[in-house]
């Protein structure tokens, strides 16, 4: 155990390093993950975890000191699902199909289990985290975006790529909670409220097909 481990009471206890530690820890985190999304806060305790996932209470807590480690480690396998595609955009060399999968990863993100994703954004917000690594580098991966069509103060580059982060949470979140099932369709207008917000800005690139997509939603060649 690491003097990290021993300081942070959210840090999980032992590091899984074999196949079968792997899987309890994964029968753990989806356990979780189905009791968030099926009854909420209220039914979300390590005992009801333990049940959920078919390991003992002391094989959870092997591994996890408390809830709260348990949903720390959920939301980065979360956001490491979404890491993953936005890095995957962001080598695409031309920024505006680079920006139309950047926010269709996003939407895919939230809107693949909804509930879990609003719930662990509520409790991403309320748990001392610390450097967040991959939050950090999400934005990082935005703002290289945003710098390609943004050629302003470095200052107001930063806040149009977390105001971009903010927009898309936000509309797929409420898509969400209004149970919109519809995913190209909000893929769309998520892309048209970004571009629409970018250009105010001065956005680069042919305003004629700027604004062709805004009002179709196709993307400019």
């Amino acid at each position: 155990m690491s003097a990290k481990s021993r300081s942070d009471p959210l840090a999980p206890r032992k590091t899984a390093r074999q196949e079968r530690a792997t899987k309890t820890v994964e029968a753990i985190l989806e356990a979780a993950a189905r009791i968030l999304e099926g009854l909420g806060f209220d039914g979300y305790t390590t005992n009801a975890i333990a049940q959920r996932a078919g390991v003992s209470i002391g094989s959870l807590y092997q591994y996890f000191p408390n809830k709260d480690a348990i949903t720390l480690a959920l939301i980065a396998r979360e956001s490491g699902t979404l890491l993953d595609e936005l890095e995957t955009a962001a080598a695409i060399v031309d920024w505006r199909n680079a920006l139309d999968e950047m926010v269709s990863a996003a939407v895919r993100h939230q809107m693949r289990r909804p509930r879990l994703a609003r719930l662990l954004d509520i409790e991403e917000a309320r748990l001392p985290s610390g450097d967040d690594v991959v939050s950090g580098a999400i934005h990082a991966i935005v703002h290289q975006l945003v710098e390609q069509v943004h050629h302003g103060d470095p200052k107001e580059t930063a806040m149009l790529a977390a105001d971009v982060i903010g927009m898309t949470r936000g509309m797929t979140d409420m898509a969400g909670q209004m149970q919109e099932v519809d995913i190209g369709a909000l893929t769309a207008r998520v892309r048209r409220a970004v571009l629409g917000y970018l250009s105010c800005y001065g956005l680069s690139g042919d305003a004629a097909v700027l604004n062709v997509s805004l009002v179709s939603g196709d993307r400019p060649g």
